[in-house]
């Protein structure tokens, strides 16, 4: 029996990270290793609950912090996706490691890396963030697909529901900070070139994690 894995696809929205989890998934079920597919924010209730405030479903707290200086939305968002994260991880029904002690591969779209690139705009905001996802574990791979903002851009033009964190002032400060984070990183890290093709990047990447289960 294999080993199980937790995997973690990052990226800009519109890089390709769902498409590839999707084709990896299916290529290491095919070869008869089990695999379970998961995202945050999760489908749990926390994760539930973000993902009904990014549709205006409902209605957190906007503009600048009179207390830090900083951006309420992506102050609350730290917070949410932290606590979505515990539960994400540690639940006892699906969660990541209940998964992996069970050998399977868990691939995740976004992890605590998606938190420091789309909640910080500053070096405090880095300093806090990480200090709120400090004691999650790195997973055993990241893998970042590295974009480019007007492509990402152009991807999602035909999106019916874009949440509020689709546009290029936001997408372009979530590369630069992307960028810092895995330049300094130093767990196990693959960088893809998400404007390649997809059976390109697929085969890199399916490649990459066999060698690393020994298939």
């Amino acid at each position: 029996m294999n080993k199980g894995l937790f995997i973690v696809f990052e990226g800009l929205d519109g890089s390709g990270t769902s498409t590839q989890a999707n084709l990896l998934l299916s290529s290491l079920n095919k070869l008869g290793l089990q695999s379970h597919l998961t995202s945050e924010p999760s489908s749990g209730p926390i994760g539930t609950f973000i993902r009904q405030s990014f549709k205006g479903r409902v209605n957190l707290s906007k503009g600048i912090s009179p207390v830090t200086g900083n951006d309420l939305f992506d102050e609350q968002m730290a917070y949410l996706f932290a606590a979505d994260r515990h539960d994400h991880l540690f639940n006892q029904v699906d969660g990541v490691f209940k998964l992996v002690k069970e050998s399977r591969i868990v691939v995740s779209t976004r992890y605590f890396f998606s938190s420091l690139a789309y909640h910080t705009h500053n070096e405090y905001d880095m300093a806090r963030v990480k200090d709120l996802n400090k004691a999650f574990p790195n997973p055993d791979l990241v893998v970042y697909f590295k974009g480019n903002v007007d492509v990402s851009l152009n991807r999602m033009e035909s999106r019916a529901f874009k949440d509020e964190y689709e546009n290029r002032e936001k997408l372009e400060l979530v590369y630069k900070n992307y960028e810092k984070i895995f330049k300094e990183y130093k767990g196990k890290l693959l960088t893809v070139n998400a404007l390649n093709s997809v059976e390109e990047i697929h085969n890199e990447i399916l490649e990459f994690v066999l060698e690393m289960i020994g298939n």
